[in-house]
């Protein structure tokens, strides 16, 4: 029972379409989809809700489950403004703020009647994400968001091993991974929506694949969802995915309708995810720092460049990432003030010659537009794809944009010697901040 005077109506606070979603209790519960899909609300509205369900009995008497919840992103940085603002929502959206204790350092909510928490940590500090000890109760369920930038099924084995342990009878453990399918090759694919059906020649499993299953052992329930099956949507959230179906169709299939995205003929090849430490790397002889800036807003994110450079060993080092919608030119500079990065020479996108002065009365005095030439673009990259990219961990939408960008098609779908429209925004403001250190000062890409 909620510790509150009126019942929750919860098909009215959820909505339509995530029933076995709900209410399953396996191991592993998967979902993948579109944006709009209501699957990162929905499952802040489930551990919420059920949090305060367990500790009751309809009758409002302690039960002893005491449930506690682990929120996971592979970077903690980005937890605060993603699951940890959802869950808020969430709060709010149920009516029990009263019943609620909200902290920002450290990042914590707390169920004030009974003392059970929601822990929020970050892969890239693994050893708080394997040291966790409740303070009430026990560790049940865990919530990965945007589990695509786990790259490595390593740390999700990792991550997984961490919840164990028995629990009383009525409680479960349970690992949910929530994330848009953008690269069918990922490794979630065949872990969770693979049914092993047999062996090929070379004895290695072959594959049927589900978009929506539940393991014969019960231990998987895997789904597809999607934009379709969110009735809050206005008309104009509708337009901007009939616009994107009719203008970006490749986009539409996963970012639309949650399929696996299909990647092939990537323009960087040459490039790996690694632990370094930028200050060791930035002392080598030769190597020098780089930032470049692409302007987004409504449907395009502002993303800012980090990297560091050696000509000599031909190599980028790509540390850190600003990458974020709705952010104004005060904003911006704000925001790489923060950094740290106030003080860089950064190259910005020349087709905004209003923002980039303005960023510049702001407080970012060195950024500078970075130059057009013909054919800049191909150019840039046919430099860049001499060069090895190595890709700090942090960087997990350096690493989603770089594992998705490729050549364009034609109509009959061969690849041309254009790059998709998609997936380019580091990737256009890695060129423009390292136009001078490849290429020269006499020539620069747009």
């Amino acid at each position: 029972m909620l510790m509150r005077n009126e019942p929750i109506n919860i098909k009215k606070a959820v909505g339509r379409k995530y029933n076995k979603f709900w209410t399953f209790r396996g191991r592993y519960r998967v979902c993948k989809g579109s944006r709009a899909s209501k699957k990162s609300k929905t499952m802040a509205l489930w551990i919420i809700y059920n949090m305060m369900e367990f500790p009751f009995d309809k009758k409002g008497n302690p039960t002893g489950l005491l449930p506690n919840t682990l929120v996971i992103r592979k970077v903690f940085r980005t937890l605060k403004d993603s699951c940890f603002t959802e869950l808020k929502w969430a709060i709010n959206r149920l009516g029990v703020q009263a019943y609620w204790e909200i902290k920002e350092s450290p990042l914590e909510m707390t169920y004030t009647p009974t003392g059970q928490k929601i822990y929020f940590r970050g892969l890239d500090d693994p050893l708080k994400v394997t040291s966790i000890t409740v303070e009430v109760g026990h560790l049940c369920w865990c919530w990965i968001e945007e589990a695509y930038e786990i790259t490595r099924e390593d740390d999700f084995n990792m991550l997984d091993e961490s919840i164990r342990g028995a629990v009383p009878d009525g409680l479960f453990k349970q690992i949910t991974l929530t994330f848009n399918p953008w690269n069918e090759k990922h490794w979630i694919r065949k872990r969770f929506f693979g049914e092993v059906t047999g062996k090929d020649g070379q004895g290695n499993p072959t594959y049927q694949f589900h978009d929506s299953w539940i393991s014969p052992d019960g231990q998987i329930y895997a789904t597809t969802t999607n934009y379709l099956c969110n009735e809050w949507l206005d008309e104009a959230d509708l337009k901007v995915f009939q616009t994107m179906k009719e203008t970006n169709p490749r986009r539409y299939k996963v970012a639309g309708l949650g399929g696996w995205g299909i990647v092939d003929g990537l323009i960087y090849e040459n490039w790996r995810e690694e632990l370094f430490n930028p200050a060791e790397i930035s002392a080598k002889d030769g190597v020098k720092s780089a930032f470049g800036l692409d302007f987004g807003y409504t449907n395009d994110p502002t993303a800012l460049f980090c990297g560091l450079v050696s000509t000599a060993e031909k190599t980028i080092w790509v540390f850190d990432e600003l990458y974020k919608k709705a952010l104004t030119t005060r904003a911006i500079c704000e925001q790489v003030t923060v950094m740290g990065y106030a003080k860089e020479r950064i190259k910005a996108d020349c087709a905004e010659p209003k923002s980039i002065d303005e960023l510049r009365e702001a407080g970012l005095q060195r950024i500078r537009a970075a130059r057009k030439g013909k054919d800049s673009v191909n150019n840039g990259i046919q430099y860049i794809q001499d060069y090895t990219i190595i890709i700090h961990p942090r960087c997990v939408n350096f690493i989603t944009e770089i594992s998705n960008y490729t050549w364009a098609e034609d109509k009959f779908g061969a690849k041309i010697n254009t790059p998709i429209d998609d997936f380019n925004h580091l990737m256009d403001a890695m060129r423009y901040a390292l136009e001078d250190m490849l290429v020269g000062s006499a020539f620069s890409f747009d």
